[in-house]
């Protein structure tokens, strides 16, 4: 599946399946009605994950979006009744429950969702997913570090640059979970010559900076005024610059959430007063918003649009301003 098209731009819009077109028209497909779960809505979640496969990047995409938008419904738990020894749809309702719990702060049942993960580890052996979801579960119920590492090197050891496994980790590790500022640069100094520049998981060094930014400008004061210097020197702007000089051009991520990879970029390129440097990732976003992290000062579209307007005036004008 070609990440980038020929279509010309789109109006900014919030597309969960971001351009996964199957997974699109599943969703749009699903049965709108709240709690109840049709017997077709149950087929054509189970019927896309089963053609996904082994493909261990994308099925992590479709699992995880698909969990967001039937959170509120039955369909995970009608799936797994109907077929309690699928390995997906055990890992589709752990998932569910993991989407519910971080929504609500707390697990309805951490145990069984813990059960059902190795479960289903045992029923796919190579599937990455089901401990993928236990890097979630550490976040809620704040295991010990010891304990997520195990299930770390479980989860990145069936699947080395598993995007949503480092994203997890990144969470758990970070202050505004229980960790602290100095985890994440422990673990972003770890990883960083490690990854592969066109990796899934190649975006976890900006989205810790980016939260870094945000969380200075939720303190107010003295640190918001001066959250912007972040980006000017050290190892973050090397890391905002490489970015800017790779990511947007075709073909060179293949990942199933590149798109919202490249919305931090834009973000991060706009909030280090680079606008003009961000023309060409709005360009191949073609209108594709993801909610984080334009929803942090208002609705992600409308902020969208306006980092949009401030690049296109940067590129007529020669000058990347923010």
């Amino acid at each position: 599946m070609p990440l980038f098209s020929s279509r010309t731009s789109r109006r900014p819009r919030i597309a969960p399946a971001l351009d996964d077109a199957e997974l699109a028209r599943v969703l749009g497909r699903l049965s709108k009605r709240g709690g109840s779960a049709r017997t077709a809505d149950v087929t054509l979640v189970a019927s896309l994950l089963e053609e996904t496969g082994d493909d261990w990047d994308r099925r992590s995409h479709r699992t995880s979006v698909l969990a967001e938008a039937t959170a509120d419904a039955e369909i995970a738990a009608a799936w797994l009744g109907r077929d309690p020894q699928s390995a997906d749809a055990l890992v589709f309702h752990a998932w569910v429950e993991l989407a519910r719990g971080l929504r609500d702060g707390h697990l309805a049942d951490a145990g069984q969702l813990v059960s059902q993960c190795y479960r289903a580890a045992e029923l796919r052996p190579d599937d990455p997913l089901p401990w993928v979801v236990l890097l979630g579960v550490a976040r809620i119920e704040r295991y010990g570090q010891n304990d997520v590492n195990a299930v770390w090197r479980e989860a990145t050891g069936r699947d080395r640059w598993h995007r949503e496994a480092y994203l997890q980790m990144l969470a758990y590790l970070s202050p505004e979970e229980g960790g602290s500022s100095a985890a994440v640069l422990d673990f972003v100094d770890v990883v960083r010559t490690r990854i592969p520049a066109n990796a899934p998981c190649a975006a976890v060094e900006l989205t810790a900076a980016v939260r870094q930014y945000q969380g200075l400008l939720a303190q107010g004061g003295v640190r918001a005024m001066t959250a912007g210097q972040l980006w000017d020197g050290g190892q973050i702007a090397a890391a905002l610059e490489q970015a800017a000089a790779l990511w947007a051009k075709p073909g060179f991520f293949q990942h199933a959430a590149a798109q919202a990879d490249l919305n931090v970029l834009a973000y991060a390129l706009c909030a280090a007063g680079r606008a003009a440097d961000a023309h060409p990732v709005f360009q191949a976003l073609e209108g594709v918003v993801t909610p984080w992290p334009w929803n942090v000062d208002g609705p992600a579209v409308q902020r969208f649009e306006q980092h949009l307007a401030k690049a296109e005036r940067g590129r007529q004008g020669g000058i990347g301003g923010a």
